[in-house]
């Protein structure tokens, strides 16, 4: 009996091959499609830093992938990605819900969510952290404080070989925690600890196979125990916490003043509690909660990391940044975001950071809210899209040295600093990042404080550190040491 219905299963398999062949006309050009496993035999288990590169040369700017029956067009280069969520931004808005993703984003906040709801909380939080100080002395102050705390951690290594990574990560995760709660936490706290530590699970498993063969199995998936299950757990223990900090906040009266995001999206409750078309409600909040956590604090950790990394590796840049900044800013004070503008050279540096060692391997994937005609190809309605913003800003045709790490990408033959049109590390359209500002705020202040405190030198023996990076969901430097070692005159 197990034998024919094992035989029956092939015959369907086989029969649905050269219809699902037949339907793939319309689709840009991509790996041949198999049963189960669609195109991503071609892939691999596990993503190489030069995978799409070399799928992208093979079948040019456009190409498709399946996942298993799930149709993806993949974006690469900036010509492509430009149309794509520039050209075509509306048309490619909508967030793909994948099995798993369904379940740990529930289809709310920001990220997860579509339609009307997108629109209205993603209004809310872009108008929210304007009034919060975005760019003002207000958020700049509690950022200034972390980069404090973060040269006192270094300098208590006392120019011995230490890895910044835990301190980095604490530092960039107490600045969300002042964007989200109002107060930093003491590192040693034991929930802090745990936050921390889920943040990083979750995002571990984000694009690692586990999650793949989630979305192909979540029936299967849902009933056994291992990573998929264990990163669940996590994300329920950060939404346990971030619906604790939401009824401490509902105990204090700051209607009239709140300090936080969650002080001005509960006053906004209460203030459209007879909308009917309000989707202001806790479980929204608790979501948008998770997201700044999840979103915020990996990629500005990462980049710092990478920032240390390159500077420890590149003496020569590191003491061009010591010295313009000695030079224009002075002895010891504090300085504001708006000293980048004076910062010409300063400033290129943290941008070459984000280009050369982009900390995103793959946007955040989009599906296709209608049939359209992109480059040549029909993109039918459904598709899931991938923009590759690696390709981007690796793209030969924007960059001299692409592949080089060369701040001059960035300066003009005056040495004044130039923006590029293709610097999109934070995406573009309708989707791009919503923490764009603080993020900038961020890299600016704390690498700037840094590099004013210290100079980054290569342990003793070692001659350079490792650059290629451990790929996932993220581009990840390999563990390393440095010695920060304090500036005479800091």
């Amino acid at each position: 009996m197990l034998g024919v219905l094992v035989a029956f299963l092939v015959c369907l398999l086989i029969l649905r091959f050269p219809k699902q062949l037949w339907s793939n006309r319309p689709y840009p050009p991509g790996p041949l499609w198999l049963p189960i496993i669609g195109s991503m035999w071609r892939v691999g288990i596990k993503f190489r830093k030069d995978t799409v590169f070399k799928l992208a040369k093979q079948y040019g700017n456009v190409f498709m992938l399946w996942l298993g029956l799930m149709p993806m067009v993949v974006l690469s280069g900036y010509e492509a990605v430009k149309e794509g969520l520039i050209n075509h931004s509306e048309d490619f808005a909508d967030r793909i819900a994948t099995p798993f993703l369904k379940i740990m984003g529930k289809e709310m906040g920001i990220i997860f969510s579509n339609g009307h709801a997108w629109k209205q909380q993603r209004k809310f939080a872009l108008v929210t952290l304007r009034k919060m100080g975005l760019g003002k002395k207000g958020m700049e102050h509690q950022i200034e404080e972390e980069a404090h705390q973060l040269l006192q951690t270094f300098a208590n290594a006392k120019g011995h070989p230490f890895d910044p990574s835990i301190s980095i990560r604490n530092s960039v995760t107490n600045v969300i925690c002042a964007v989200a709660f109002g107060y930093r936490f003491s590192v040693e706290d034991k929930q802090f600890l745990e936050w921390v530590e889920g943040g990083d699970y979750i995002f571990s498993f984000l694009g690692s196979f586990w999650q793949g063969f989630f979305e192909v199995f979540p029936w299967l998936m849902k009933r056994v125990p291992g990573p998929p299950k264990k990163a669940l757990s996590y994300a329920e223990a950060m939404f346990s916490f971030a619906r604790k900090e939401i009824e401490k906040h509902k105990g204090r009266d700051a209607v009239y003043e709140p300090q936080d995001f969650i002080d001005f999206y509960l006053l906004q409750m209460q203030q459209s509690k007879n909308d009917p078309n309000s989707t202001y409600n806790e479980d929204n909040l608790t979501q948008i909660i998770f997201e700044f956590f999840m979103a915020g604090s990996e990629t500005a950790t990462l980049t710092l990391r990478w920032a240390l990394l390159l500077m420890a590796n590149h003496p020569d840049i590191q003491e061009k940044v010591h010295k313009e900044i000695e030079d224009v800013l002075g002895s010891p004070q504090s300085f504001t975001y708006q000293d980048r503008k004076k910062l010409n050279y300063t400033n290129a540096v943290i941008h070459e950071i984000q280009r050369s060692q982009y900390v995103i391997f793959l946007g955040g994937p989009r599906q296709c809210t209608k049939d359209v005609n992109m480059l040549g190809f029909l993109i039918p309605k459904g598709t899931i899209i991938v923009s590759d913003l690696r390709s981007v800003l690796l793209d030969p045709k924007q960059w001299e040295t692409p592949e080089a790490f060369n701040p001059n990408h960035f300066l003009d033959e005056d040495g004044s600093f130039v923006a590029k049109e293709a610097f999109l590390p934070f995406g573009a359209g309708a989707r791009v990042c919503l923490g764009e500002q603080l993020a900038r705020i961020e890299l600016f202040i704390f690498f700037t404080s840094l590099m004013r405190a210290f100079t980054f030198q290569l342990p003793e023996g070692v001659k350079e550190l490792d650059t290629d990076p451990l790929i996932g969901l993220s581009v990840v430097p390999r563990p390393y040491k440095i010695c920060a070692v304090p500036r005479s005159s800091s």
